[in-house]
């Protein structure tokens, strides 16, 4: 064992028994990041493709959320009704009600108005772009996309998310 190590085999680990504010801050940043990995959240992917909701509901699944799919904007609507997603993927391109249509639906609603919804388009103007961020889209990914790119995103959404709600609470 080396010396000031507490841990046989783990060089330079640092652990000597001091515990400080910093070490402190570290210790909890690491307890939050398993707690949310352990806390599976709920991810609506909203697509008429079925390629793309079965493409999204593998990885997402792979990286520990909870996937719901719907195939129009009214399923989407009702999926929401019967359970609150922590996130909604939603295209624009749907058979019924247009992506932008229940994206304008969910924010005019109060208990609606403060998931997370990222636009996942084939789309990829400018003008579509901005007006899915004014209807409330907080972020807009165009197709094709890269799984991992898709997962980074929805980590980065629902982490940002709870850290806003964490300050919230206390």
């Amino acid at each position: 064992m080396k010396k000031g190590s507490r841990h046989p085999g783990r060089r330079g680990s640092g652990l000597t028994g001091v515990f400080t504010a910093s070490s402190h801050k570290r210790h909890m940043r690491v307890i939050r990041r398993v707690f949310l990995r352990s806390v599976s959240a709920m991810i609506l992917s909203v697509d008429d493709e079925s390629d793309i909701t079965d493409l999204v509901s593998f990885h997402l699944t792979r990286a520990g959320y909870e996937v719901t799919t719907a195939a129009s904007g009214r399923e989407a609507l009702d999926a929401v009704q019967a359970r609150r997603p922590d996130l909604i993927l939603l295209d624009l391109m749907l058979p019924d009600i247009d992506g932008f249509g229940v994206c304008e639906i969910l924010r005019r609603t109060p208990d609606t108005a403060t998931i997370p919804i990222v636009i996942v388009s084939a789309w990829s103007t400018t003008d579509t772009r901005e007006l899915g961020l004014e209807l409330g889209a907080l972020d807009y990914m165009t197709k094709p996309f890269s799984p991992r790119d898709l997962t980074e995103r929805v980590r980065h959404l629902l982490n940002l998310r709870s850290t806003r709600q964490s300050k919230a609470i206390s």
